[in-house]
């Protein structure tokens, strides 16, 4: 029986960072779940057990012989290498820029067409076997990499953060496949954010704090503890109030009364296949939307007009903060009442930079620093890295935080000069409970305010802050998809 056991291990993650396993066993056909707070150890754990984290003390013993693992990072990192490999300055003349299919990636480390065929029925994306895995939604390309890590039919399945950016079927879906999984002997690994995530076929949980294994125990034990946690903490949470903008007075502001956007049968295609079909949309003042849908169903796309960053906004009938779209206004106009938070946003920021200048970025609306920053601006963002509780990291570059504390600054950079529309796409993806409840809570404190109107997307309806007015429903019509649109109560 194949097993895995770490005894005293300690793995160097950094100068200043380790990661301590003091004793930790998995079985054959065992299944377990890790849970801790953003840069608790979670990811490093997870390659540990996949054998990609070389110990630097103790012992570690594996006899499993197809060990696997899938991360957000890895994800990003396959995007991102699709895009540069397409980047169509790198072309010759005359070469088309196609990129590769999504069967072409689910077979990238092993040929097998009807294992494919297989994988793909199983997770429902037999349809974009044949579209350019590069134009896939998040949700997409998630499915994409799982049919690819599970063509190897591994006997150690380590999955880090496998539901964050799927909507609810797809989520039950993947939890009903990875029980089958383990029904039929192999080994599954969950390292999650949410407790909540955890499926109800998991047998053992394991806690990390401070990247060390501080709790292991049966599954109803380590949640009934960790429950009384979270609440403890969500009560710390109020009266909180958040920094200020850098200069109320100077605040842009849209035309009194008007509607913030005016959509009127918005259409997107991309190769005459419809990604909006005949969308018409208002959001006026005082109005806060919910949006939601399937994955692929083109909410991303939706927000990408509203943020001026789709270039078939021009064609469309679309009017922004009361300027129709193309009537001379430039993107700087769009975005400066705009705060902007999407996992595209966190694929696009590849810049070097420090923690600080991230969340400063937030007032520019750029992606790195490109002008001077006041006094004041300098020490508003102090007050955003106190409040995250990340003094110590203000220096520490960006891209050497986990992936949730990345998220978190984000979501600071998108907040600092309270804007008058706050887009918030998957916003908690990556995020543990705890910050989790820190972000809704910055969401209700700016709406309390008056001044800021919020666009939210997530596939985890208890992620909706309390302030949602409206909602904008992308419902399945055959091929393309009908909107529902309705005012709550």
């Amino acid at each position: 029986m194949s097993t895995l056991h770490i005894s005293q291990g300690t793995f160097h993650l950094s100068a200043n960072h380790t990661l301590t396993l003091e004793a930790l066993s998995l079985q054959a056909g065992e299944s377990w779940a890790f849970v801790g707070a953003n840069g608790s150890g979670k990811s490093s754990l997870a390659r540990a057990l996949a054998g990609e984290l070389q110990n630097a003390k103790g012992q570690v013993t594996s006899s499993f012989v197809r060990p696997a693992r899938l991360s957000l990072e890895q994800l990003q990192k396959l995007v991102a290498e699709e895009w540069e490999r397409n980047n169509t300055d790198l072309l010759s003349p005359g070469e088309d820029d196609t990129g590769r299919t999504t069967a072409e990636i689910v077979q990238e480390n092993h040929q097998d067409a009807a294992r494919c065929q297989q994988l793909a029925e199983l997770f429902g994306i037999t349809r974009l076997l044949d579209r350019r895995f590069k134009y896939l939604s998040t949700g997409e390309t998630r499915k994409t990499l799982l049919c690819q890590t599970l063509m190897s039919q591994p006997d150690l399945l380590v999955l880090d953060e496998p539901f964050d950016g799927l909507d609810v079927e797809s989520r039950a879906n993947l939890a009903e496949v990875l029980a089958g999984l383990h029904q039929q002997n192999c080994t599954v690994v969950l390292v999650l954010n949410r407790f909540d995530d955890i499926p109800e076929f998991i047998d053992r949980v394991g806690v990390l704090a401070d990247c060390t294994l501080t709790h292991v125990g049966p599954r109803k034990a380590i949640l009934a503890e960790a429950l009384v946690a979270q609440l403890a903490h969500s009560e710390q949470l109020a009266g909180m109030t958040l920094p200020e903008s850098d200069d109320p007075a100077a605040k842009p502001q849209p035309e009194p009364g008007a509607a913030l956007i005016v959509l009127r049968n918005g259409r997107v295609s991309y190769n005459d296949r419809p990604i909006l079909n005949d969308l018409s949309w208002e959001v006026h003042p005082g109005q806060h939307w919910q949006i939601v849908g399937p994955n692929g169903a083109g909410k991303s796309t939706l927000l990408s007009l509203v943020t001026g960053d789709h270039p078939q906004g021009y064609s469309n009938d679309l009017t922004l903060f009361g300027r129709r779209r193309g009537s001379g206004e430039t993107i700087w106009d769009i975005k400066q009442h705009i705060g902007y938070v999407s996992s595209s946003l966190h694929l696009d920021y590849r810049v070097s930079s420090s923690v600080r200048n991230v969340i400063l970025s937030g007032y520019f609306d750029s992606i790195g620093i490109y002008q001077a920053v006041s006094d004041r601006q300098q020490a508003l963002a102090g007050q955003w890295l106190k409040l995250l509780g990340m003094e110590r990291m203000a220096d520490a570059p960006f891209h050497g935080l986990s992936w949730g504390q990345q998220r978190l600054v984000l979501i600071a950079r998108a907040l600092v000069k309270h804007p008058t529309l706050l887009i918030l796409d998957e916003p908690l993806q990556g995020l543990d409970p705890i910050n989790r409840l820190l972000v809704r809570r910055f969401v209700d404190v700016l709406i309390s305010e008056g001044e800021t109107q919020l666009l939210f997307v997530s596939h985890h309806a208890e992620d909706a802050p309390q302030c949602i007015t409206h909602r904008l429903t992308f419902v399945p019509a055959g091929d393309s998809y009908r909107y529902q649109l309705d005012a709550l109560a």
